[in-house]
């Protein structure tokens, strides 16, 4: 690029300009300031006692809005007004360029004029951008001095008076400012070092660095400071938070190191420990591989000591809960599929940890997983494998139960008299028949023996053969009828025989370790149709017309008595008190229970009606059908009930009725289930084979009722039709929003049970979209509010109690009182019980730079608040500041 560095030995050489500054089409020369050529001194003649080789390894492109002179007895070349230079990954653009020859130097600086300095220069290098008042640049050793410079690395800002640029990879600057934001001079706050060395996209390395909030200087300072700038991930140590807690003293919680082992794996290990000997532990790993899977592990250990040793209230348990989440992708195999969603634990965990407020964990008692796998076999007429491992915990009773593993084979229907061609017809050509395999090993334990080896004590194994043969076909041209018939096989590893033991006076069960089985079948036979019903009242009338739907069925079921399989012993009276003969199965208790010894002939009814209106629209312009528009009065409403030929009393079964009453359309829907007994009930409360209506009584008693709707609101509800689109697209992200740890536990997406919250964890706390660019200007018009209710009420009379069992109503709901701040609540209220469910406020503040929240649950066994403060980058996610006051421990 400098002419200097060009010799020809032993000659003199011309060097065109134009070819070594290739201009593009634009560039106008005044031919009286492009020189022809330049002569180039040989070496031999400055007495140089080597050849000095040149530095330019590639084309050199220069540009100039207004002009490029070249000053031939300074041996300079000015470039003015937009002026850019080009050199392989390097760029500079300017308002003004002087490139010295003799120094082997460019200078870049701004336009001045009256009133502003502008054009100032810009540096790319690679990916690197630097943008200065000034600079200057030495080609030769690739060192520069720029002044006022401003870069973005790695996720940082940084602002510097004079750096010193040693090669491409490192900077040496005085009195530096760093910090997250983009504006580096109006940042809410910045890292101030006198000296830093600076490497792109690798590193900062500091002196003396001290943290200055809105310009004022925070008591944070360190004599030195290492701030790693890096795209990806990278391994490094996890800052602890402190405080102290008023059963366990004081703290330090999730301290530990991060393990970033490749791209498609991590690892974290933290810690905690409390001054009165309490401590926990936890892993965490995420990974994923693209168009493969992805998944996440944790396990969580901790051992807790309340109060002091010597106490009379000391304790000391250990709790811990393991998740692992797995999916497979889609397009990994399509014939194949796994899947893992476990969490499984210690029953008391989510009430006792210290390190987990998750309020959906909490109010959840349960716990369950599941590990399966799925295969699809294509072959003959297809075939499917599927293998799971299931775990259910009930956090109350401490009862487990699990399937390890349950197996399940099945293939597809089968029609052997269908038709070479053409479709079906008839009920032979529709005879298919299907074969269903199941099989389990279960394991029923609590949380004092799960994993020990008494855990397989009651292990419960068996197996289950299936072959339904079902035809269907038309009849009457209106109805459609089907015929089915079930036959099952049952094996078993162990049955149990009964006996009275006269010593014990007490029936003994005797378990027969070996195999076993039983077969039985079971005929039914259903009919159904539709019927319409159209209801007309002219076109001139609000409502155009009402459509009736119902849809009746009718079906027959017959179960054989198996009483082959069923044994007897004497239990002797007591007293003038005869005995008593006992009849029992010794499949009774087996996994599949045992079959039934009694003739059932049962015929079941069931009818669904649907309402819909046709009513005019309100707008006055449309034509033809788009008068009208259909509306929804009654959807899904049924009854049904079953009729037991074989039954010696109480033949009829309670009538069952549901219905949804759409009050919204697809917004706000009312779902409403009872139950009506025809029979009455004695003096004692239980019924009794004598109608009700001939007890004095009405048809039917009403024996338990619900009534139930969930509704969501916001400022949204009442906009304009063409903003549901963006309604909808708004509502997605802010599912994203949640707290998977809390929805995928027992949490809501409506924050019924409140929002999730890991104590003293910066990773729980989420980061507010960006305000829109009007978003202020009408922010006093339009201020964003959500507003979720779910209420339900259960009447229960079974026993003439008439009794509300079950009365409440929740809600949850945001309000963003400005473009800064939001307030929540999630709360209830019991009204059977007259008291407050769960109740929790939400206080959010966007100081911009950083997040500001606090979560105060003012009332309950649950009473705690959770303060924090802290910046929203990630990079520096371990400066903040929390505080917080959980539940006591002794009130759950």
């Amino acid at each position: 690029m400098f002419f200097t560095q060009f010799a020809f030995s032993q000659e003199e050489g011309k060097l065109d300009l134009n070819k070594l500054f290739q201009n593009d089409s634009t560039d106008l020369i005044h031919p009286s300031l492009q020189p022809s050529y330049l002569l180039v001194q040989d070496s031999t003649e400055t007495g140089a006692n080597q050849e000095k080789k040149s530095m330019i390894t590639d084309i050199v492109r220069s540009y100039a809005k207004d002009y490029k002179h070249m000053a031939r007895r300074e041996n300079k070349m000015y470039l003015y007004n937009e002026a850019k230079i080009e050199y392989q990954d390097m760029i500079i653009e300017s308002g003004e360029i002087v490139l010295d020859n003799q120094t082997s130097e460019v200078t870049a600086r701004g336009i001045t004029d009256s009133t502003s300095y502008t054009q100032s220069p810009v540096f790319t290098q690679g990916g690197d951008v630097i943008e200065p008042d000034s600079l200057r640049y030495n080609f030769d050793t690739g060192r520069a001095i720029v002044y006022n410079s401003k870069t973005k690395q790695g996720g940082f800002t940084v602002r510097g008076p004079v750096s010193k640029r040693e090669n491409d990879s490192v900077f040496f600057i005085k009195n530096a400012k760093f910090t997250t934001e983009d504006d580096v001079d109006n940042a809410d706050y910045y890292f101030k070092a006198k000296k830093i060395k600076f490497v792109p996209n690798k590193k900062i390395v500091t002196g003396l660095v001290q943290m200055y909030i809105v310009d004022v200087p925070t008591p944070l300072a360190l004599p030195f400071g290492y701030f790693p700038m890096v795209d990806k991930a990278s391994s490094g140590f996890i800052l602890p938070s402190f405080g102290d807690n008023r059963q366990r003293g004081f703290f330090l919680m999730n301290g530990g190191y991060y393990f970033a082992i490749s791209d498609y794996l991590d690892l974290s290990v933290l810690g905690d420990y409390y001054s009165n000997g309490s401590w926990a532990t936890r892993v965490d790993s995420d990974y994923a591989v693209r168009y493969k899977f992805n998944g996440s592990v944790s396990f969580r250990y901790e051992n807790l000591l309340l109060e002091e040793r010597g106490f009379p209230d000391f304790s000391e348990q250990t709790i811990f809960n393991f998740r692992w989440n797995h999916q497979q992708d889609a397009k990994a195999n399509p014939n194949s599929r796994f899947s893992a969603s476990v969490n499984i634990g210690s029953s008391r965990f989510f009430r006792e940890s210290i390190n987990q407020a998750t309020q959906g964990n909490f109010l959840n008692n349960t716990m369950n997983s599941s590990v399966s796998y799925n295969k699809t076999i294509n072959a003959g007429p297809g075939m499917n494998l599927n293998l799971t491992a299931t775990h259910s915990q009930n956090t109350n009773t401490q009862e487990i139960n699990m399937t390890l593993p349950t197996l399940q084979f099945s293939i597809n229907r089968i029609f052997p008299f269908e038709p070479k061609t053409g479709t079906k017809k008839g009920a032979i050509q529709n005879i298919n028949l299907q074969y269903n395999l199941r099989g389990e090993n279960r394991i029923r334990t609590t949380d004092e023996q799960f994993l020990t080896p008494g855990m397989f004590n009651d292990l419960n194994a068996g197996m289950r053969h299936s072959i339904p043969i079902t035809t269907n076909f038309k009849v009457f041209e209106h109805f459609s009828m089907s015929l089915n018939a079930n036959y099952d096989e049952t094996w078993v590893m162990q049955t149990y025989k009964q006996r009275f033991d006269e010593q014990s006076q007490e029936v003994v069960r005797d378990t027969i370790q070996g195999f076993d089985s039983f077969r039985t079948y079971n005929f039914s036979t259903s009919v159904g149709t539709t019927v319409y019903g159209m209801f007309p009242f002219g076109d001139d009338s609000k409502i155009n017309a009402i459509r009736h739907v119902m849809r009746p069925s009718i079906s027959y079921n017959v179960n054989p008595a198996f009483d082959q399989f069923y044994d007897q012993f004497t239990r002797p009276g007591l007293g003038a008190t005869e005995d008593q003969l006992v009849e029992y199965s010794r499949f009774e208790g087996t996994l599949f229970g045992a079959p039934g010894n009694r003739f059932s002939s049962s015929m079941n009814f069931s009818l669904t009606n649907d309402f819909e209106a046709k009513v005019r629209n309100n707008d006055s312009t449309a034509e033809g059908d788009d008068r009208f528009k259909k509306m929804k009065l009654l959807n899904n409403f049924g009854l049904s009930s079953s009729y037991n030929f074989a039954a010696d009393s109480l033949k009829f079964s309670p009538v069952a009725l549901r219905g949804n009453i759409p009050i919204v359309a697809d917004k706000f829907n009312v779902n409403v289930i009872a139950a009506l007994d025809p029979y009455a009930l004695d003096n004692n409360n239980r019924r009794i084979n004598k109608l009700n209506i001939n007890n004095g009584g009405s048809l039917f008693r009403l024996t338990n009722a619900n009534v139930s709707f969930s509704y969501a609101l916001s400022d949204k509800t009442f906009a304009k039709e063409e903003e549901d689109e963006k309604e909808d697209e708004d509502e997605d992200e802010e599912d994203d929003r949640f707290d998977n740890d809390t929805f995928s536990s027992g949490g809501r997406p409506d924050d019924l049970f409140g929002q999730g919250q890991l104590p003293n964890d910066p990773r729980s706390q989420r980061q507010d979209k960006e305000p829109k660019d009007d978003e202020n200007e009408y922010y006093n018009y339009k201020i964003p509010w959500n507003l979720n209710l779910s209420y339900t009420m259960t009447y229960a009379n079974q026993t003439r109690q008439s009794e509300i069992a079950s009365h409440s109503v929740m809600f949850s709901g945001d309000i963003e009182l400005s473009p800064q701040w939001k307030v929540g609540i999630s709360s209830g209220y019991d009204l059977a019980n007259q008291g407050f469910t769960f109740t929790q406020l939400r206080f959010n503040r966007d100081l911009g730079s950083f997040n500001m929240s606090l979560n105060w649950t003012p009332i309950g066994p649950r009473e705690s608040w959770f303060f924090f403060i802290g910046i929203k980058a990630n990079m520096l996610r371990d400066l903040k500041f929390d505080r917080n006051r959980e539940p006591d421990r002794r009130l759950n």
